[in-house]
This record gives C-alpha cells, sequence and structure tokens, in this order.
C-alpha cells in the first residue's frame, strides 16, 4: 500500500483494490490533491482547509462517525473535537481508521485533544497514525507526542504543518520530531507499506509534500 502526502492534512492510500484520499485541500493552502478518481473520500470536519473535493470522484464519501465495509476497505469514524473544549471553539472532528491491504491506518483529522480511553479501544490497534503535527488549530506537537504514545503505532507520518511557504498559519515540524526523538528524520516522496515491512519499534517517517502549488 503507497501513501502520498499532498500537504495540510492530504493523503492518498493507493491499495492493491482500491484507493482513498483523505480531506482535500485548496490551493489556498499552498497545497493542491490535483485530480483524483477514487474509491473513498473521507472528510474530518467541514472547514474550508479540508474540503476541496471539486477535483475529486469518489465512489463514497464519508464525513460521519460509524462503521462501514466497502470493497475491501474496512473503515472507522469516531467522534472527536476540534479543540479541547469538546467543539466549543471548532466544532467536531472526524478521526478515521482505515484498513487497507491488511494495513489499518488512522487519520486524525484536525484533532483538539488527546484521546480517551473509549475513543482508543474503538480505534483498536494502529499501524500507521497520520498525526497534526503544526499544532495552532490542533493538539500542540507535545500533545501530538503524547498521542502517538496513547495509540502506539508502528509509522508515525505527521502532517498538517507549514512546508516550503505551504500553511504558514501552522508551526513547522521541527517542535514534533524532537518530542519524538526524530530531529534527523528525512524526507522521502511517498511510503509504501506492507504487513511484512512494518517497523517493530514505532518509527516517524517524515514526507515530501507532492501536491505544492508554489
Amino acid at each position: 500500500m503507497e501513501i502520498t502526502w499532498y500537504g495540510r492534512a492530504c493523503f492518498r492510500l493507493r491499495g492493491r483494490d482500491a484507493t482513498v484520499i483523505a480531506d482535500p485541500c485548496p490551493p489556498a493552502t499552498g497545497f493542491v490533491a490535483g485530480k483524483h478518481d477514487v474509491d473513498l473520500l473521507t472528510i474530518s470536519h467541514e472547514h474550508p482547509d479540508h474540503t476541496y473535493t471539486r477535483s475529486i470522484t469518489a465512489r463514497l464519501t464519508l464525513t460521519r462517525p460509524g462503521e462501514y465495509e466497502f470493497r475491501d476497505l474496512l473503515i472507522i469514524g469516531i467522534r472527536t473535537f476540534h479543540d479541547g473544549e469538546r467543539g466549543a471553539q471548532r466544532g467536531e472532528n472526524i478521526v478515521f481508521a482505515v484498513e487497507i491491504d491488511g494495513v489499518h491506518v488512522c487519520h486524525l483529522g484536525d484533532l483538539g485533544h488527546l484521546l480517551t480511553e473509549e475513543q482508543l479501544a474503538e480505534l483498536g490497534p494502529i499501524d500507521v497514525l497520520l498525526v497534526p503535527a503544526g499544532g495552532q488549530f490542533t493538539i500542540s506537537p507535545a500533545e501530538a507526542a503524547e498521542v502517538v504514545a496513547q495509540v502506539s503505532p508502528r509509522i508515525v507520518i505527521p502532517m498538517h504543518y507549514a512546508v516550503n511557504g505551504g500553511s504558514a498559519d501552522l508551526l513547522g515540524p521541527e517542535k514534533f520530531l524532537h518530542e519524538m526523538g526524530a530531529a534527523d528524520a528525512s524526507r522521502q516522496p511517498k511510503a509504501q507499506v506492507t504487513p511484512s515491512n512494518l517497523p517493530e519499534e514505532t518509527q516517524v517517517v517524515l514526507l515530501e509534500a507532492r501536491g505544492r502549488t508554489g
């Protein structure tokens, strides 16, 4: 299964028989996913930097919590909040976990708080965690590292941070990488993940933003 980061919180997960796009972002963020025809589109919340769908054709779009099965995908959506005040500031956020090609991938969206024991139980074991690392409108970099410790994934991919002039309203990834003890992480174009190549211990993978408009 191939993971591509386009910038902001937008990812493509491409498996053998299904493709997923999460949280497509508009050009105003400095990134754009481009045109895609996919099986599944997930939207974590209705803010405009996560809902630029005009160039995305999807057979199924999910915006609500619940358990779903579509083609060869198993999906869980868990209701969370965009802030630490139960949504009073920024509303709700849906954390989506998708099983694709035997790999469990969790996209935290714009999570604004640590996960509860109930939410962790709903998620179950996670292999790859896509975590917001740029603070400002989400959990802080230190809190992001705490969430990683809560979930205990095999691979962590930071997202939703400033890079090369894009998403300038966010922090860069440096504070999160420092919290994770991964300050020397080098960028990769994409991540190829299978059940057999998952690391034994949690590893941070830093991806290039493939959707830069600048």
